[in-house]
């Protein structure tokens, strides 16, 4: 489907030279340095930061054919990132953006709202995995933590844990939510991960598509995929248009996914 777009990026062995560095944060524009050069303190964070936004800007220019010049992207009040432009050749042109361990990556849509999540599963250092997993028991439901602690050996329960929370996170990022979103309202079933559902306070919403996918060196990443019109209302207004005729929209979100394109972070640079 013309629009749609699935990038991942593994850092994992990507150490630039101080100089290539400098050079690759020229390429965003000014405003947007210090908030990869200010805002993080370690290597790893602040490298995800320079690849994240490289990848937006990148997906902007493939997508839109906007040179990285003339891009403006601008955050809602929750944080939310969207392209400023007026007229668009693709009007619900939005995407979502994650990193987490090992990988950056992206995704885009030009009907649908997208939500994408990343997670890197961690044992924990310190607790015992239950411990730790004790700490996110307000955010899931009932029926969800049920499933948890009963999904057998720690590993097991570690990623059942991993699974619903990038479900969650894909789900707030596509609507535009911010950390107030209470994530004990929404609930996930499946059926062996795949036909997955959401209720919202206990309400099947029949608008929403996710996938789960497992990635290598023990991460996973979640799409979500949903009607414009359950975007919040600091997001929505940045959408060209809200209302589609069903047909146009049941095509839209039952396109099927496709898979993700691996990049090296040279080839943003080609893109841009």
């Amino acid at each position: 489907m013309e629009g749609v777009r699935r990038w991942l990026v593994d850092i994992s062995g990507w150490n630039p030279s101080e100089h290539r560095f400098e050079f690759l944060l020229s390429l965003l524009p000014p405003q947007q340095r210090p908030q990869v050069t200010s805002r993080f303190v370690k290597l790893e964070d602040i490298k995800r930061a320079l690849v994240s936004r490289l990848l937006q800007y990148s997906l902007v220019t493939d997508v839109l054919g906007i040179p990285i010049d003339k891009i403006s992207i601008l955050c809602t009040t929750e944080g939310k990132p969207y392209l400023n432009k007026e007229k668009l050749l693709s009007p619900n042109f939005n995407y979502s953006v994650s990193h987490h361990g090992d990988y950056v990556g992206v995704a885009c849509e030009p009907i649908c709202l997208v939500g994408f999540d990343i997670v890197s599963i961690t044992k924990p250092q310190v607790e015992t995995t239950l411990q730790y997993l004790n700490n996110f028991m307000p955010y899931f439901t009932p029926f969800e933590w049920d499933n948890i602690v009963h999904a057998g050996p720690s590993n097991n329960t570690l990623t059942e844990f991993y699974r619903y929370w990038c479900l969650k996170e894909a789900y707030v990022k596509a609507i535009g939510a911010g950390l107030g979103f209470g994530l004990n309202r929404l609930e996930f079933h499946h059926n062996n991960w795949t036909d997955i559902y959401l209720c919202i306070d206990g309400i099947r919403s029949g608008n929403w598509r996710f996938w789960i996918f497992e990635l290598e060196n023990n991460h996973l990443a979640c799409v979500a995929k949903g009607h414009p019109k359950e975007a919040i209302e600091s997001y929505q207004v940045t959408l060209t248009m809200d209302g589609f005729d069903e047909e146009e929209y049941q095509h839209a979100v039952e396109f099927p996914e496709p898979g993700f394109i691996s990049l090296m972070v040279d080839e943003l640079v080609m893109q841009s």
